[in-house]
């Protein structure tokens, strides 16, 4: 439709058609005369406009679905910190439980040796002095560690402690080259000294190159003069091999540590000597050896049927020198019954 005169007196006659009506019908209230109107408008236009709803609908549950998509990716993620509290609460229940059982352990090597020690935990590995097998340990001069104190765990020796700074201390372990203790031989008391191989077992040698020495046979400290750098008794190891007695004078033994030097944690410094050797009192005792059971085994005897008729056999019970003859007394037997 073009823009014309007509044209625009058309749409201002609509607009107050229009505003009439409104009149009419707010002023009417219930019984407006536009009423019926309107329910035939309603009549018309309602499936339409619930069509235009059903499409939009789709839209609007999408646009729902999508906050709540992000409602429940929150909640996923706080149940995940969540798992991942709890797996941490329970990874550090089972560390503190093997923390209690070294600790334990490393309390009754203590009491049975009369050791006063000072706990402590390893904290890190290796040390500026350039040792190669050593462990930083969280006490020092303050808890009153010295130098050249010994280091030892529930299985026995870890080493002796070189360098001690204000709240850390390094020790030396036991299984390091430079690393040498005195030994004693349980029960023999044959004298040696043990020296770290790194991951190989320790190298002792037996000052008495003729002492005898059998594998599985176990070893303690046999303590300095005034117990530093060693308390005695502490277990060392148990012997793995033994070399075959040569010319020397001194006699190689191999002994595998008790201590696991790569799975150290909590660890005890001597820092009270005992009063008086404890000798082998430390060594855990010794498992006995599971009983040995000899079983006999017995063929079963034969059926009375068959015994029987082992009886009946002529030939039972007959030596070899009758079994020449019984033919002969068979054809005498023989012959007399066929003389006339």
């Amino acid at each position: 439709m073009r823009d014309t005169r007509e044209s625009r007196l058309l749409l201002v006659l609509l607009v107050a058609i229009a505003f009439a009506l409104i009149t009419v019908d707010i002023r009417g209230g219930q019984e407006s005369p536009v009423d019926g109107a309107r329910q035939a408008a309603a009549a018309v236009f309602g499936p339409v406009e619930n069509g235009v709803a059903s499409a939009v609908d789709p839209i609007g549950n999408a646009i729902g679905a999508v906050r709540d998509s992000g409602e429940r990716h929150n909640r996923i993620a706080a149940l995940e910190q969540e798992n991942a509290a709890l797996k941490a609460k329970l990874g550090s229940d089972d560390r503190n439980r093997n923390r209690l059982r070294e600790l334990d352990a490393m309390l009754k090597t203590a009491g049975a040796g009369q050791y006063g020690i000072k706990g402590a935990q390893v904290v890190a590995i290796g040390a500026a002095q350039g040792f190669s097998w050593t462990v930083t340990i969280d006490v020092g001069a303050r808890d009153g560690i010295r130098r050249d104190m010994t280091v030892l765990n529930g299985s026995g020796l870890v080493g002796r402690v070189t360098t001690v700074g204000p709240s850390t201390s390094t020790v030396l372990l036991a299984n390091d080259p430079d690393f040498t203790v005195g030994t004693r031989m349980e029960k023999s008391d044959e004298l040696g000294f043990a020296t770290g191989q790194g991951d190989r077992p320790l190298l002792v040698q037996l000052l008495n190159g003729k002492a005898r020495v059998r594998t599985g046979d176990r070893l303690v400290t046999f303590g300095s003069a005034g117990s530093k750098p060693f308390v005695p008794g502490v277990p060392v190891g148990e012997v793995v091999r033994v070399d075959p007695l040569g010319g020397g004078l001194t006699r190689n033994i191999y002994v595998r540590p008790y201590v696991g030097f790569t799975k150290l944690d909590i660890v005890g410094v001597v820092v009270q000597a005992p009063r008086t050797d404890p000798r082998d009192m430390v060594l855990p005792p010794k498992p006995k050896p599971a009983p040995t059971v000899t079983v006999t085994v017995t063929p079963p005897s034969p059926p009375d049927g068959q015994q029987a008729g082992r009886n009946q056999n002529p030939q039972q019970g007959v030596k070899p020198e009758d079994q020449d003859q019984q033919p002969d007394a068979a054809n005498q037997q023989q012959d007399q019954g066929e003389t006339p």
